[in-house]
């Protein structure tokens, strides 16, 4: 027979990340994909402030290899 594998849980960390400022949007990105130093939510347009969130860790080698 086939069991479920159960999926192996993802290593997290503290992470930076914008937070929409709107309290009717759930809008948030992490600091290290966005493209401005202070960006506007991309969902509404409102002002974002930073704040940290439990994530799982995501390495952006892109922006390191663009922006150099």
């Amino acid at each position: 027979m086939f069991s479920k594998k159960i999926p192996e849980a993802l290593p997290e960390e503290d992470t930076a990340v914008w937070s929409c400022a709107s309290g009717d949007c759930k809008g948030w990105m992490r600091s290290n994909f966005a493209f401005l130093e202070e960006p506007a939510c991309p969902l509404c347009g409102s002002s974002m402030q930073q704040e940290t969130r439990m994530l799982p860790i995501l390495q952006n080698s892109t922006k390191n290899n663009a922006f150099s």
